[in-house]
């Protein structure tokens, strides 16, 4: 192997140096690298094999990213592929992500590491369907039951709805978790047995497999643990790598905004929905966000089964007004990108979704005569006094949920599937005292002190109404 290096002695004046790196600054004002840039010995990180092949040196595309520099394309995609086959070890990657979350991934880079994700694995497609392939993703909320009745009810309208779903960790709750609690009902299908169920029923919720972006899968384990969760770019690549890598030709972002979310404020939301569409249709799929409100617990139940419980009620036609408000308006923007000139509160009005939802539960082995879950301890907090419910934060719901069981810190954490919060009251209703509130669920009543720790402060009773919050904040194409 030749390794080619240089020096710039110490001796060089450092007015050399500073007039490289101003000569190489990107617009956004970071230093484009160049390949002599640094003061004293440093082989430059191209390393040409004797066969032609090129190879990069892990340490020196972490200090270039940790530095400010733009990385090239091949180093990036060297790195993806090397982490993922196992030759780039955990503690370097770790130190890659942080570099990013602190310096961040230019428009350019970001694309060449997303498809990097992609190309890890495979790239699913369904060539024999007739159906428009249309898919959503939400970043997570609390009492975010939205895939539930939201896969039926597209499917009802006439399109395909592939949605590879995960499980909850922390406050945030997951779809498979939830319908699990449906007896019987499987998570993870062979391709054969997806690629059946899409063109029998119009919709599959099931586990991503193991060759679906592994480097996705290998990174996040390291975000969730390294504080690197919250990074923009590598979110959004994540995001992406999967949802492009699932086959849809028009995909519908639910971007979270508020207490119970990722991204607190409508201006974080926005970059990260503008970056993540900008992905999508770079890729040749039709991407659209929504910002929609989690400041509120959405609907009534947080758990998993309280949570399916609450689904089926909105697919018969009922459910909380909220609930029902996002699930059209999603449904709305996927079925407008599928090309169908449908009415999706019309179809739901039909009960066409609930009969796919019949279908798509018993093809993965559901059955939905079977009683859900439910807890063996309940505890009902009260109204202390006569008023009007001016706030009930979502963070805090969703936490109490948690650690009332219906959550998990680890990934291999086993959950209760009837824990969790009823709501009974949101912010706008009048209550009096000795009203229900909240009503806690947990098969182990020890852990109530700590789900009412939780709600300390979480919610306020007061003597004007609050201004009424919009569902969806806005719309990004």
């Amino acid at each position: 192997m030749r390794v080619y290096s240089a020096r710039i002695g110490a001796s060089q004046p450092a007015s050399i140096v500073d007039r490289r790196l101003d000569d190489n600054r990107t617009s956004s004002g970071r230093p484009e690298r160049f390949s002599l840039q640094c003061l004293g010995w440093r082989a430059v990180n191209l390393r040409m094999r004797d066969n032609g092949i090129v190879n990069y040196n892990a340490v020196e595309i972490i200090e270039h990213k940790r530095d400010g520099f733009t990385l090239s394309d091949g180093e990036i995609a060297w790195l993806i592929d090397a982490f993922t086959r196992g030759t780039i070890p955990d503690e370097q990657m770790s130190a890659m992500a942080m570099a990013v979350y602190f310096q961040g991934l230019s428009d350019a880079e970001l694309s060449v590491w997303t498809q990097a994700m992609i190309t890890s694995g495979v790239r699913m497609s369904f060539p024999e369907l007739t159906k428009p392939l249309v898919d959503k993703h939400s970043t997570g909320g609390v009492g975010d039951k939205i895939t539930l009745p939201l896969a039926p009810l597209v499917a009802a309208c006439g399109a395909a709805v592939p949605q590879l779903s995960g499980r909850g960790l922390g406050h945030t709750g997951g779809t498979l978790d939830k319908l699990e609690s449906i007896s019987g009902w499987r998570a993870y299908l062979s391709d054969a047995e997806i690629h059946a169920q899409l063109a029998s029923v119009g919709a599959v919720v099931c586990a991503a497999g193991d060759g679906l972006a592994p480097a996705d899968k290998k990174l996040y384990a390291l975000r969730d643990v390294t504080g690197t969760v919250p990074s923009i770019e590598l979110m959004s690549s994540s995001i992406m790598s999967k949802k492009i890598a699932e086959g849809a030709s028009g995909l519908v972002l639910d971007v979270k905004v508020g207490d119970g979310a990722f991204m607190k404020t409508v201006e974080q939301a926005s970059v990260l929905a503008q970056r993540m569409v900008a992905l999508g249709t770079a890729a040749g799929v039709k991407t659209v966000a929504l910002l929609t409100n989690m400041n509120t617990p959405l609907g009534l139940k947080v758990g998993n089964a309280l949570e399916v419980e609450e689904s089926i009620e909105v697919l018969a036609g009922g459910g909380p007004a909220d609930l029902v408000e996002l699930t059209l308006a999603l449904a709305t923007t996927m079925v407008e990108l599928a090309g169908l000139d449908v009415d999706p509160a019309a179809v739901l009005a039909s009960g066409k979704a609930m009969d796919t939802w019949r279908a798509m539960i018993a093809a993965q082995g559901g059955d939905l005569s079977v009683p859900l879950p439910t807890a063996r301890y309940t505890h009902t907090i009260t109204a202390e006094s006569d008023g009007i419910l001016t706030r009930i934060d979502a963070l805090g719901v969703g936490i109490c949920s948690w650690r009332l069981g219906a959550g998990r810190t680890r990934k291999e954490d086993s959950i209760s599937l009837g824990a969790g919060v009823v709501i009974h009251a949101k912010p706008g209703d009048r209550v009096r005292a000795g009203d229900p509130l909240l009503t806690l669920h947990t098969d182990d009543e020890s852990l109530f002190p700590a789900g009412l720790s939780a709600l300390d402060g979480t919610y306020e009773i007061g003597e004007v109404a609050p201004p009424p919050q919009p569902m969806v904040f806005a719309r990004i194409d």
